[in-house]
């Protein structure tokens, strides 16, 4: 009931003031509602590029040609032609730790079909090239094991290929030439959208990779191969294993092959965005640290005001602590109900942005609630000096002050 009536005195007094509350608590409400706004950017962006990272695929594992030494020449990743066919069936049969693998050459070919001719990407890849990469199919299917074998005339293409030559038709069972070789379209992939790197994912033709080596790029080495460990635990173990398999294939000589995993893309995609979103959250919280001491400040005028007030309520029997407790307690309902309205105006923003602007972002509640609790500790922390200095007031001096 005592307390109660600390809280009725203390909204008494709030509302005896009402302009220089609302303009107190503007500085609260101000930084809850930045810090609000700029994290749900921040985790926006960074869930954007986790998502673009997870479309490449679950638990994905790249073995890049190069990184080789010759001759005083040293060169990095795509420097130079150094995976075979071999390596990645080796990677295949000798390791358990692996469920999925596809050797990969690309290329970039005119593509002619239907009366209509588009440039785009021509991967030759394994069967197993869409289950790693999480790609479903919206027609047909991929080829087969058998269509590597026999070096089949056979593709898988994009929906933006399939936009581009076969425009409201049905792209099953229509022929492309790649190179004035005619294959013959077996599937359409589900569309992914652009990539991390800004690149159309659906521009996009499948073919055998043997098609690919003996019929159109006339290559005898890969440029990758991708690999899908059997989960995320035994990612890191299959990395090293398949690091152990191609420097043994290759007598431990210095390795001419970069294995990157999935977890080392995310890591480096997501490390911008994670930067940008303590900054961000930083300096909206210095916003909360201005309003902080905005509230200090007007408490002390308060407690200057109402001295005669403090002392009449020592005089009658008040003790030292209620005073005490009455003005912390109107700092923290200040700076508590700045907390609420910066928390409503900070979600108002980020919907707006996310609907006008286009960006992604996303409301995390451990920000809300921790925004909060931490206008409810400004409030405590900056109103405690003023109403202590209010307590330890004097009641005859507090009395005779005019």
């Amino acid at each position: 009931m005592r307390s109660l009536f600390t809280i009725l005195i203390a909204l008494r007094a709030l509302r005896r003031n009402k302009l220089r509350s609302v303009l107190t608590g503007l500085g609260i409400i101000i930084g809850v509602g930045a810090v609000i706004a700029m994290v749900s950017i921040g985790n926006g962006a960074k869930a954007q590029v986790e998502s673009q990272v997870a479309s490449l695929g679950q638990n994905v594992i790249t073995v890049f040609s190069g990184n080789f030494t010759s001759g005083g020449m040293r060169g990095g990743w795509g420097s130079a032609p150094t995976l075979t066919v071999e390596d990645a069936t080796a990677i295949a049969t000798e390791l358990s730790s692996v469920v999925g693998v596809s050797p990969e050459v690309r290329d970039r070919n005119q593509i002619l079909a239907n009366g209509l001719n588009w440039n785009t990407q021509v991967l030759g890849v394994g069967p197993d090239y869409p289950s790693i990469r999480s790609w479903t199919f919206a027609e047909g299917t991929v080829f087969t094991d058998q269509d590597v074998r026999s070096v089949g005339k056979v593709a898988v293409i994009g929906k933006t290929v399939a936009d581009q030559l076969f425009p409201n038709q049905d792209p099953i069972g229509q022929t492309i030439r790649i190179r004035n070789i005619p294959f013959t379209i077996v599937g359409l992939l589900a569309p992914k959208g652009f990539n991390l790197f800004g690149q159309d994912q659906d521009d996009i033709v499948l073919v055998p990779y043997t098609s690919h080596m003996k019929r159109l790029s006339r290559r005898t080495h890969l440029n990758s191969i991708l690999v899908q460990a059997v989960n995320a635990a035994s990612i890191e173990r299959a990395q090293q294993e398949i690091n152990a398999l191609l420097s043994q294939r290759r007598g431990n000589r210095e390795p001419d092959f970069t294995v990157r995993t999935q977890l080392e893309l995310a890591q480096t995609a997501t490390a911008t965005t994670r930067t940008m979103t303590v900054f961000l959250g930083f300096t909206a919280g210095i916003s909360l640290l201005v309003g902080g001491i905005g509230i200090m400040n007007i408490m002390l005028v308060s407690v200057t005001e109402r001295t005669r007030e403090i002392g009449i309520r020592l005089a009658v029997g008040a003790h030292g602590r209620d005073v005490l407790l009455q003005f912390v307690v109107e700092a923290v309902l200040l700076s508590s109900v700045g907390g609420i309205l910066g928390i409503l105006i900070g979600v108002g923003a980020s919907e707006v942005v996310r609907r006008f602007v286009g960006w992604p972002v996303l409301v995390s509640p451990f920000w809300v609630i921790l925004s909060f609790g931490v206008s409810a500790v400004v409030g405590l922390f900056f109103g405690y000096y003023p109403a202590r200095k209010a307590a330890r007031l004097d009641p005859i001096d507090a009395l005779r002050y005019e």
